[in-house]
């Protein structure tokens, strides 16, 4: 299994070093398509969407080395979260982004500034950093079963056919099917844990 990518410390802490392609490409391969999902769940269209995930990420560079700084500087998604939050609210209450009708185009003349300054972002903002875990965890469990095996998992696990059906057109046993799904489900629970050991 390919290892999870490095600690959150030591990834973080490497942050404030431009020159580090390395540290802002795992960076960005883990909280970039959070930062896009939530934009595009907001209302944003693909490109602005694209667009804000490169403002969020500026916004890090130039403040990641205050807040490392902080003694009290809390966990590091809520400073994320409040980031990626002021910057859509920027970002969405520019002219480009005003409504055609628009007042003078501040968040609340703006719906989905609007949206974005009231809504509980936290939860979602969570949720879809679960959802990030088990994509990373399932492209490595995936990567180190055999096809046969992964195909019994995820068609009975998250496409919900039953065994029965799995196992005949695969060409296994019902019992090799349960089997199948333990073997994943414990890799993809190992796998999930790695990913939040190196992302708290």
């Amino acid at each position: 299994m390919t290892s999870p990518p490095e600690t959150r410390a030591s990834l973080i802490g490497r942050l404030p070093d431009p020159a580090d392609v390395r540290a802002w490409d795992e960076f960005a391969a883990v909280y970039a398509p959070l930062v896009y999902r939530l934009a595009r769940r907001h209302g944003l269209q693909p490109a602005d969407a694209d667009d804000l995930v490169q403002e969020v990420l500026s916004s890090v560079a130039r403040s990641v080395q205050a807040w490392l700084a902080k003694e009290s500087r809390g966990p590091f998604r809520a400073w994320l979260l409040r980031i990626a939050k002021n910057t859509a609210i920027n970002f969405l209450t520019r002219p480009k982004h005003r409504p055609i009708a628009g007042g003078n185009g501040d968040a609340i003349n703006n719906p989905i500034a609007a949206a974005v300054a009231t809504g509980d972002d936290r939860s979602e903002f969570d949720l879809e950093y679960r959802r990030e875990v088990f994509r990373w965890a399932a492209a490595q469990v995936r990567r180190a079963v055999t096809v046969k095996t992964w195909q019994a998992f995820w068609r009975t696990t998250i496409e919900g056919e039953p065994n029965e059906t799995v196992a005949a057109e695969l060409k296994m046993s019902v019992g090799s099917v349960y089997i199948a799904k333990s073997r994943v489900m414990a890799r993809l629970r190992d796998a999930a844990r790695q990913f939040e050991e190196a992302h708290p």
